[in-house]
């Protein structure tokens, strides 16, 4: 896994062994079978899983035994290359942050995935430490996003 930062922007990449189309699917359609969400999502339960609305306006989300929230809203969606999203989870959509997720052909059976994530300015006095928590913490969620797609 490859990290990159500049000023307060998260750059990560990591590579798997699938197609374009299947990663974009495995990522988008399939987000409940590898986001780890009892240890990333606002309920931090066993029961919840992640889902994703595929469409501009859609919702990225959780679902819990204590109901659905929105963790933010696709902004942009262009099949299989990627996707755009504003990002809230716990917070109210005022204090969204930006990630985008790009998926880079590099054979048939070989894809980059490059995600994004800025807009930390919004945390005003947070937004280091909320920065440098997500800084850490993209690095399970894409692990067990690699781990799901075969390695």
């Amino acid at each position: 896994m490859e990290t990159q930062t500049t000023d307060l922007v998260i750059h990560k990449s990591v590579r798997v062994r699938i197609s374009q189309e299947a990663a974009f699917r495995l990522f988008t359609e399939g987000i409940g079978t590898w986001w780890p969400a009892i240890t990333h999502s606002v309920a931090a339960s066993a029961e919840t899983r992640a889902g994703m609305d595929a469409a501009v306006g859609g919702e990225i989300y959780e679902l819990s035994p204590t109901g659905r929230v929105t963790w933010g809203t696709i902004t942009e969606w262009d099949p299989p290359n990627g996707f755009a999203a504003t990002w809230h989870p716990g917070d109210g959509a005022e204090l969204a942050t930006r990630w985008s997720v790009r998926f880079v052909a590099e054979g048939p059976q070989a894809t980059r995935v490059e995600l994004e994530h800025a807009g930390w300015e919004v945390h005003g006095t947070e937004a280091q430490e909320r920065f440098q928590g997500y800084l850490v913490g993209w690095d399970p969620v894409l692990g067990r996003f690699v781990e799901r797609a075969g390695g």
